[in-house]
């Protein structure tokens, strides 16, 4: 079994396919798109046409590996 290490996902780029978010989180892949399909997956997503792609920098403030992004202007 491989685990991820910090500094893994801080090599990770600003978006990932759905599999490697899936894998980072400890969810299955078919999980992860059922949690998609329902909309509760935990992160936003992008779709793409038929891809699905999960920002990296929301998946690690999930994880507590990041900073908080400040909230939008006008938001």
């Amino acid at each position: 079994m491989t685990t991820t290490t910090e500094v893994d996902l801080a090599a990770l780029p600003p978006v990932i396919d759905l599999a490697t978010a899936a894998a980072v989180l400890g969810v299955g892949r078919t999980a992860a798109y059922e949690l998609v399909r329902t909309d509760r997956w935990p992160t936003p997503v992008i779709r793409v046409g038929k891809l699905i792609r999960v920002p990296t920098a929301p998946l690690l403030i999930l994880l507590g590996l990041a900073p908080a992004l400040p909230p939008a202007e006008g938001a």
